[in-house]
Order: structure tokens, then sequence, then C-alpha cells
């Protein structure tokens, strides 16, 4: 893992995140965050993608709203980015999609407390190809304006010392950009592959900030979910 030092020098294009609880996970989501310091009033959008836990979903899943609220205030949803891939096979409209999914909505504040100003693309992934996501990420990849987050937890429900072996492992694929991440390895493993073939074409290079889990943060040791957070730069 990088020194805090390493990780303030950063200027991610891409940043892995993890989505539980804020006592479990928020303090290796926050190591991601804190690497956009020195970019923020370049990032005007950021695309984030989680896997959709509640509602099966057939491809990705815009919502039909035009705006996200949270206690820090109204998120604009980027239209242009909408028109850009509406039309795509894969992208489909489901406002139950996002109705509940936390994936999604605990990446929210951070961005919110980072970011001055930005429009957000949110999408939950469902039965998707990691081809299918690459491909809409390379529609919406941009330059430096654009930020994209992929949000995901690692190995869940195992006991510690097993989780910590699984976990590095998974962790040892992506930062080799080798894919596919199955999704028993990461809940996300279908946008963090997409994620993994664009970061190939875009010759982007990963970073690990930080990897933990339940038991290291706020929980009991005999089952434990897995954290990572891992920036890609340019």
């Amino acid at each position: 893992m990088l020194t805090a030092a390493s990780q303030q020098a950063l200027r991610p294009k891409a940043l892995i995140v993890p989505h539980a609880g804020y006592i479990y996970s928020g303090a290796v989501a926050a190591s991601a965050y804190a690497t956009l310091r020195l970019i923020t009033k370049h990032i005007r959008r950021v695309i984030l993608l989680g896997p959709a836990h509640r509602v099966m979903v057939r491809g990705l899943a815009l919502p039909a709203s035009d705006a996200f609220d949270t206690p820090l205030g109204k998120i604009m949803l980027d239209t242009a980015a909408i028109n850009a891939i509406i039309q795509m096979p894969q992208i489909t409209i489901s406002e139950l999609a996002h109705a509940q999914e936390h994936s999604l909505e605990v990446q929210l504040p951070f961005l919110q407390s980072m970011l001055p100003d930005f429009t957000l693309l949110p999408l939950a992934v469902g039965t998707a190809s990691s081809e299918e996501v690459a491909e809409v990420l390379e529609t919406l990849w941009g330059g430096d304006e654009t930020l994209i987050v992929i949000s995901s937890d690692l190995s869940h429900y195992l006991p510690y010392a097993t989780a910590q072996c699984v976990d590095e492992k998974t962790v040892g694929s992506i930062l080799k950009l080798r894919q596919p991440i199955e999704h028993d390895h990461a809940c996300g493993g279908t946008p963090i592959s997409g994620l993994i073939i664009a970061a190939r074409k875009h010759n982007l290079t990963p970073r690990l900030l930080d990897l933990r889990n339940s038991g290291d943060t706020a929980g009991s040791r005999d089952k434990v979910v897995g954290y990572a957070a891992i920036a890609f730069t340019e």
C-alpha cells in the first residue's frame, strides 16, 4: 500500500471504493476520496457504478429521476451523459433498482464533501458482461473533467484469516489488471472487470491505498466483509 504522502500526490482517473456502513468501511473509502484533493477543481462529472443488490436488473440501470438528494443537498444527474448511452442495448431505466441501492447512495456524501460542483451518472449494474460495462465506460470516458467510481466490497462473511487470503488474491488480480473478478470475491465484480478492460486500453495504473475488513474496523472476526480502496492513475 502507498504511504499517506504518496496517496496525496495521486491524480486518479478512477477509484474502487467499498460501500458498507460508514463505521465498517468509511475509513477505507475515505482513503480513496482523499486522493482527489489535487484535482477537485477539474472534476465536473462523476460516473458511479455499483452492483444492484435488491432488484434484478438486466444490464446497467439508470434511474428515472433527474437528481439525487442527500442531507448535504441535491446532485443533478448528467443529461448529456445519459443521452450518450441511453440507446445502448445494455442500458435500461429502473427507478426501483435505485430506490434503496446503498452501493451508490453511500458514495454521495463523500463526493459532495470533496467536489465543489459536479453532475452525476449513477448506474446500478445487474446481469451484464464485463465488455458491456467497458463499452459504457469508454463512451463516457472524457478527460480530466470525468471521474469514474466503482463501488464494491470484497469477500463476504468469511472467517477473518480466510478473508484476508481471499481478498489479497482479489486485489492482486486487480493490481495486475486481470479479469474477470468473480462475484463471490467482490460484489461489484462486473463493474470492476469492466474498469479493468478500460484501464488496459487507456494505460491506467492501479495503486492500492487501503485493504482491511470489518474485523479490523467495527465488527466481529468470526464472519467479516472485505474492503479495498484502489486508485487508477494515468
